[in-house]
Order: structure tokens, then C-alpha cells, then sequence
């Protein structure tokens, strides 16, 4: 899954409402927000986009201390537009651990009662809670499964936290940017390997697993940290990672082709349905950061040069928030925004593309009636023509997940409608 931060530290945005419609046109149906604006989240109602809210560092200590204001905060902010605006989220503060107002004593109690307050109002079913945990919560990261947080938070906040996340079946929201790791190890760290190009990489010295960009290791690492506690059953979210397109003389890497290159390679790494190293099987769930570049936010001039688009809506550089576009065989599509489907891969092994298909039309529940003889979609008798509609009806059926367009490896998605002789190709069923 790729979703995109909207962070609105700007004076020069599109209106919400602007906003929800540039969203939509590039086939981005999650986003993350910093706050519960209302006019965004009025913005949202009924669009089908999905959005993870977030509590605001500076109210953790009342939302710790007062149940009354954690049901008036929920009641008022969030059960105001739900369900017609789609909040799957709330992360509880943000990066506690670095926030330079002492706020991580009252990060378990806010997260609790928030929990609490859910419970109240029937929304904790539907609604996930978390905080984004920053790296520098990790005490160790390298090699990956030497991953481990700092001694002075396990017991205090790791484990309750951790805890609550596994009783609720929420996820680990976590802030990671190889960046920073890339741009402070110049000397250590090569470009490639931080921008998805290293087809080499490194291999971890304990348990022998290959790394080919530091994204996977960054997020082995935190998985190491929390098996490592006793909370290996809990998954992760990435709920910001970027990198800028343009930096200070001392920000080595901030450039407009690296923030392309890694975009591009992370989407790509999200949308080929595998998971790190240590987790294979767990896709990975992402939010890149971020929308636009944010021309009132403090700090060095990278800060304000992580957006994806201008605030005019052009773009700083291109990403596409589905798989990169293929061809159909007959060399014929009509590219749709915002829609994908599912088709075999023309180098696929024989063998193993009848397999694929035997899987989708059997196990898998694909329809496939219109492949059939006789049927509308018999022809072109071919394997992969078949394999195709089969694997995009298991596609379109399981809502067009992330890791539901795979087989093996005999599949992938496209972007432009495909057609096989006369058989046009469902987007649902």
C-alpha cells in the first residue's frame, strides 16, 4: 500500500477541496494528516480516499490525564466524520521521543485513553491507533538483526505500547528516512544502495540475509528491535519516508533526480508484493512524504522540499501511485487514472504460468468462465492471454491489494486498460 503525507505548513496550498480532486486524479486513495482540520476532513467525506488523523503532540498531556477530554477530542473529531469520511487511523503524537517538550510520559495513558474513547463510541472496530516512532528510538541498526531499542524506553513506554498494538491488532507506525543515514555516511553508505539501485548490496554478518537498499534494513532493523522485546506477531506501518529535491551545500544527496530515483524505486519495491528480508511474506505499507513542498516549515532547506507536487499542483517529478505502466500484447490500451489491473508477465516460465493460472481459476476463486471454450474470452487461445484475465479477476475481486498481483513472480500491474482480441478486462466484480 502507498499512501502520501499532507502536511499543510504552508501559506501557499491548494484549497482542501482542490486538494481531494489533484488526490484523485493521481490515483491516490490514502493520505496522512497532522491534525483533524475540519475543512479537510469535510473535504474528504465521500471521496473514498482513506485518512490516518493524528492527535497533536501538545495535547498528549490532556489526553493522558483527563478521559472526559479524550471523549470530547473523539466525539468532536472524530466520530463528527466517520464514516463518511474514511478514517482507518489515528496516530497518537508524533515522534514523541524527540519532541524537545518532554512529552513520552504521556504517551501510554494518551494512547490508553484514546483507546478507551473508541471503545466508547463503537468506532475501535473500524479505527486503528498508534504513534510513529522515530529511528532514533533504536538504540542499534546494524546489522538489521542486531536491531534494538534504547534501554530507557523498553519497559517504560516500548513494551505498553507494543502491547496495546498487539491487543488491538494495530500496527507499529514508524518514521524512516535512509536519507539521513545516507547523507551523515557519505563514506560508508553508497547512493545506490540508499536509492533501490544496488544490485549487490550487503549481507547481514548474524544471519546471512541479503540487503539490497537500506529502506529493508532500516525496517529489519526496527522488527529485530521489537522481537527482540517479545512483540514479533506485531506488523509495521512506514508512515513517512522521502527524500528532498533540493538541500543546503552540507545536505549531500538532496537533489531533484535522487528524490526521483528514490520515490520511484520505493513505490516499485511497495507494488512487487514482497516484504523485507526478515518478513517476506508482510507487504509493505507505506506513506511517502511529502504532497507538496512546504515553504513555511523551519529548519534546514531540505525541510521545505520534500513534496512530490508544487503548490501549484505541477509536479516537482513524476511517480506513479500504481506499478509502471506495460503494454498489452496486442500493443492497444486506454490508460485510466487512478485504475490497475492484473496481467502475466511475457518472460514468465511456461511451466510456471500454467501453474499460476491453475491457481487463480481453482484456490484462488478467479472468474474464470469468460476463458472457457466458446466463452467470450476464449480467444486468443493463448497461456498468457488466459493467465491475464484470470489473474485480474483474483485482482479486481481481492480489491486490488497490494500482493494480490504476484503468482510467483508471473504477474504484474499495469496501468492501461489491456485488451486481447475483443476481451476487454473487468476493473471489479
Amino acid at each position: 500500500m502507498i499512501g502520501v503525507n499532507y502536511g499543510r505548513i504552508a501559506n501557499n496550498l491548494p484549497s482542501p477541496t482542490n486538494v481531494v480532486t489533484l488526490l484523485k486524479s493521481q490515483g491516490i486513495n490514502r493520505i496522512k494528516i497532522y491534525d483533524t482540520d475540519k475543512t479537510v476532513l469535510t473535504s474528504l467525506a465521500n471521496s473514498g480516499i482513506k485518512v490516518v488523523v493524528s492527535l497533536p503532540n501538545e495535547l498528549l498531556s490532556s489526553t493522558a490525564s483527563d478521559q472526559s477530554f479524550s471523549n470530547k477530542w473523539v466525539r468532536h473529531n472524530i466520530r463528527k466524520h466517520f464514516p463518511k469520511t474514511k478514517i482507518e487511523a489515528i496516530a497518537v503524537g508524533n515522534e514523541v521521543f524527540v519532541d524537545p517538550h518532554n512529552t513520552t510520559s504521556y504517551l501510554v495513558p494518551a494512547m490508553k485513553n484514546i483507546h478507551t474513547s473508541l471503545v466508547k463510541y463503537k468506532l475501535h472496530k473500524s479505527i486503528k491507533i498508534s504513534s510513529p516512532f522515530a529511528l532514533s528510538a533504536l538504540a542499534n541498526s546494524y546489522p538489521p538483526s542486531s536491531g534494538s531499542f534504547k534501554q530507557e524506553l523498553i519497559e517504560p513506554v516500548i513494551k505498553p505500547i507494543l502491547d496495546l498494538l498487539r491487543q488491538t491488532s494495530s500496527y507499529l507506525m514508524v518514521n524512516a528516512y535512509p536519507f539521513f543515514a545516507y547523507s551523515a555516511n557519505v563514506d560508508k553508505i553508497s547512493l545506490d544502495y540508499a536509492l533501490f539501485r544496488d544490485n549487490v548490496g550487503t549481507v547481514d554478518s548474524v544471519n546471512g540475509l541479503r540487503y539490497n537498499s537500506l529502506f529493508d534494513a532500516q525496517l529489519d532493523a526496527v522488527y529485530s528491535a521489537m522481537s527482540a522485546v517479545g512483540f514479533n506477531d506485531v506488523k509495521v506501518m512506514v508512515t513517512e519516508t522521502g527524500w528532498p529535491s533540493a538541500g543546503d551545500e552540507n545536505e549531500i544527496g538532496a537533489s531533484e533526480s535522487n528524490a526521483a530515483a528514490y520515490n520511484n524505486g520505493l513505490v516499485k519495491r511497495v507494488f512487487n508484493g514482497n516484504g523485507t528480508p526478515l518478513r517476506p511474506n508482510e507487504p509493505l505499507n507505506v506513506f511517502l512524504f511529502s504532497l507538496f513542498n512546504e515553504n513555511q516549515k523551519p529548519g534546514p532547506t531540505s525541510e521545505r522540499n520534500y513534496g512530490l507536487f508544487y503548490p501549484n499542483e505541477g509536479k516537482v517529478y513524476d511517480v506513479p501511485f500504481v506499478a509502471a505502466t506495460s503494454t498489452p500484447v496486442n500493443g492497444n490500451g486506454d490508460q485510466v487514472l487512478g485504475q490497475t489491473w492484473c496481467v502475466s508477465n511475457g518472460d514468465a516460465a511456461r511451466e510456471k504460468l500454467q501453474a499460476a493460472l491453475d491457481y487463480a481459476c481453482g484456490e484462488g476463486g478467479a472468474d474464470c468462465r469468460p476463458i472457457q471454450p466458446g466463452a467470450t474470452c476464449y480467444h486468443p487461445k493463448s497461456l498468457e492471454a488466459h493467465a491475464s484475465f484470470a489473474f485480474n479477476s483474483y485482482y479486481q475481486r481481492n480489491a486490488r491489494r497490494v500482493g494480490t498481483c504476484y503468482f510467483g513472480g508471473t504477474a504484474h500491474v499495469v496501468t492501461q486498460h489491456p485488451r486481447y482480441g475483443k476481451c476487454e478486462f473487468p476493473t471489479e466484480y
